[in-house]
């Protein structure tokens, strides 16, 4: 490493805490240890995503070396020599070529982040996965916001934020690349081992999201009847064959056989009216899915009862509190709980709100009431861990739902929600 990047390295980690130049700076704890590591890896990193391009390129110069062989063959010459010299799989040596070719050809403000430790090799490898999809005429409106995503948020965050954003940009032409995307439906089954097999159905977002969600509803009661001994995911895989061989199956109790899928569906009222309308809204997009086509939306704003329609816009009537009525919320209000979380509000999870449990940040035992500003979405790991694992949850005051953990080593992680429940003011 020459002394540019010695330097580099220097500035990013600062003194070293057995540096004997500050005895009286505050010791590191057991995480200032790990996140010093955790730089230097990300510092390596980008030197590494660097060096691997600059091979890549030299070989590419060099085409006498592979006798006129095509490029195709090439690169795959270069993979074998790669995953061979770092012992790792072609497909793992392919995604580091991959990009390092976009870190230093197309993105040297995210390569230049991971230098400074700013954020992770993981975060880097997502950021080309996801930006590279977006056509090049449109990537100056996504490249500087991602990398501030990636330098603020964990990996799991990121990716979906990043998602949602490349979903806005690429907005104006989802209609038409929906459309050919639908025209390729189909169902495939692929051959496993011991007598099993897959069975892959290529449909709709919107239709998978509701197929999944009536199939886990399904499932979790025929879990809860006694004597139930199979996993969620084994119910959920014989219910699919059970409706799918059976149609209507009668040996279900009666409660499972009512089951119906509900999908939420958050569209800005405008965008009903008219296209021109639509063009100047943001996209229409169902949980757990992201954006969908405006006509999508309409249909589904105008047909079936399961779909929850929530609306970007005031309606009247909406339930923001009860108290200390009852310890359980009502329905509309553990709705908009979900709605405006999206997630689990925990750091870095992404469990969708829908298959969360509703959690009061002040437990109802402490006075806590059933009000929006003290609900989030929690999911059962993280729920667990919010009452027993030493940590302090909180709402942030006026914070519009975000969330501050306090870990028991006293470092605080705020969490904000996907969406906003909008205030309005008298004039």
């Amino acid at each position: 490493m020459n002394t540019d990047r010695i330097d580099r390295l220097e500035s990013v980690l600062g003194d070293a805490p057995w540096d004997d130049e500050d005895r009286s700076a505050e010791p590191p704890d057991p995480i200032d240890l790990v996140t010093e590591v955790s730089t230097m890896m990300s510092v390596f990193a980008a030197e590494r995503f660097e060096r691997v391009d600059a091979m890549h390129r030299e070989a590419l110069r060099e085409l006498a070396t592979f006798r006129g062989s095509s490029l195709e063959i090439i690169e795959r010459s270069l993979r074998l020599e790669l995953a061979a010299a770092l012992q790792m799989t072609e497909r793992a040596a392919d995604r580091l070529l991959v990009t390092a070719d976009g870190l230093v050809g197309r993105y040297p403000a995210m390569l230049a982040s991971l230098h400074a430790g700013r954020t992770t090799e993981r975060h880097a490898e997502v950021f080309v996965e996801l930006v590279d999809t977006v056509e090049a005429v449109l990537r100056d409106q996504v490249v500087a916001v991602a990398v501030e995503l990636a330098e603020a948020h964990p990996l799991g965050t990121f990716r979906r934020l990043l998602q949602k954003l490349v979903a806005t940009v690429r907005a104006a032409s989802l209609e038409e690349r929906h459309r050919e995307a639908v025209a390729a439906r189909r169902v495939v089954i692929e051959p496993s081992e011991d007598g099993m097999a897959w069975l892959l159905v290529h449909l709709p977002a919107v239709e998978a999201q509701a197929v999944h969600a009536r199939i886990t509803g399904i499932a979790q009661i025929l879990r809860a009847q006694d004597g139930e001994e199979r996993t969620l995911d084994q119910i959920r895989a014989d219910v699919v064959g059970d409706l799918l061989v059976d149609g209507v199956v009668e040996a279900h109790p009666g409660v499972a056989r009512g089951i119906r899928a509900t999908v939420a569906v958050t569209v800005p009222a405008l965008a009903l009216l008219s296209d021109e309308l639509a063009a100047q809204s943001e996209p229409a997009t169902v949980e757990g899915v992201g954006p969908i086509p405006i006509e999508r939306a309409r249909e589904l704003c105008g047909t079936a009862r399961t779909w929850t329609r929530i609306l970007t816009h005031p309606e009247r009537g909406t339930v923001l509190s009860v108290g200390r009525k009852k310890y359980k919320p009502p329905a509309a209000l553990r709705d908009l709980v979900r709605w405006r979380a999206g997630r689990c509000m925990s750091p870095g999870c992404g469990l969708p709100a829908s298959r969360c449990q509703i959690d009061h940040q002040t437990a109802w035992e402490d006075g806590g009431r059933a009000e929006l500003s003290n609900l989030a979405p929690l999911c059962q790991g993280h729920h667990t861990v919010k009452h027993r694992g030493g940590w302090r949850v909180r709402q942030v005051e006026g914070g519009g739902g975000a969330i501050e953990w306090t870990s028991p080593l006293g470092r605080r992680y705020v969490v904000e929600p996907e969406r906003r429940v909008p205030v309005f003011r008298a004039a």
